[in-house]
């Protein structure tokens, strides 16, 4: 994959690009558009991407993440923003119907994008989500509390420097929500920090550390999910992880028109582990 930028109506992109067949026609796939998870970059689907050479494969590094643009001081975070950037990607790239591929926070957002525009979307490829985490209602408050005290208490704090990025390697392995091995930190960590005067700092934007301030409710997700029109394909790995439970993954599944959901032996980060298996269990 090469790196490129995509200029939008909503700012710079940064990511990757394997320029594989473009024409069905010609017996190649779908543009396809890959959406990485939290705090991860374009870099988490290279492992992937030769088994994709067919597809016009585009890995963005999502909204303040590795290399693509940061919010103004004066905007947030949202699913709502981050779906509309996410079209006016596909938009800069001529793209009126594509495929899309996305991996935990990227997964959650897909799903909610085929809802959102149904029109945009042909076939929905989710790695270890359907659909974002839910919110108690009666919680509602208490979040809201949280994460306005969090991000006034954000403002004008600078990032930690650090001066080996072998340093970044090491915490990244160590705070990811499941282990994940040298080899794949490395990959991320090409993306995930830049150099600052003194050595180096994480590239993501520190907001998205912050809390979620609003979370949608188990109900209303499970009514995006009824309204994905497209034919979807969701790989989870086994064991499962805390936040996706065998229960609340079956339970949303039924919600879902046309799906097909399989498990794979292997950590959050199967797709970069066992990419080969991860793209003949999604039907790739």
């Amino acid at each position: 994959m090469r790196d490129f930028t995509l200029d939008t109506a909503r700012g710079r992109f940064g990511g990757l690009r394997n320029d594989g067949v473009l024409s069905k026609n010609d017996g190649g796939g779908l543009p396809l558009l890959a959406l990485h998870g939290w705090l991860d970059n374009a870099a988490s689907f290279r492992p992937m991407a030769s088994a994709l050479s067919a597809y016009d494969l585009v890995a963005l590094d999502m909204p303040g993440h590795g290399r693509s643009f940061h919010y103004p001081a004066d905007a947030e975070y949202s699913m709502f923003s981050t779906i509309l950037d996410v079209l006016a990607a596909a938009d800069a790239l001529g793209w009126t119907r594509f495929g899309l591929l996305g991996h935990s926070m990227g997964g959650a957002i897909a799903s909610v994008l085929a809802a959102a525009a149904p029109e945009r979307v042909e076939n929905l490829y989710l790695i270890e989500a359907l659909g974002p985490l839910s919110g108690a209602e009666d919680t509602t408050a208490s979040r809201l509390r949280d994460a306005v005290a969090q991000r006034r208490t954000l403002d004008g704090k600078r990032k930690r420097v650090f001066n080996d990025p072998e340093i970044a390697v090491l915490a990244r392995m160590q705070t990811n929500i499941t282990a994940l091995d040298e080899t794949c930190s490395r990959l991320l960590i090409e993306r995930g920090i830049r150099p600052v005067e003194g050595g180096f700092e994480w590239s993501s934007d520190a907001r998205l550390t912050l809390p979620t301030a609003v979370r949608m409710s188990e109900t209303q997700i499970r009514d995006c999910l009824r309204a994905i029109a497209c034919p979807v394909s969701l790989l989870v790995a086994d064991p499962t992880p805390p936040y996706f439970t065998p229960a609340l993954r079956d339970s949303r599944v039924a919600c879902v028109p046309r799906i097909r959901s399989v498990s794979l032996a292997g950590s959050h980060h199967l797709h970069m582990t066992h990419p080969v298996e991860v793209v003949a269990a999604l039907g790739l």
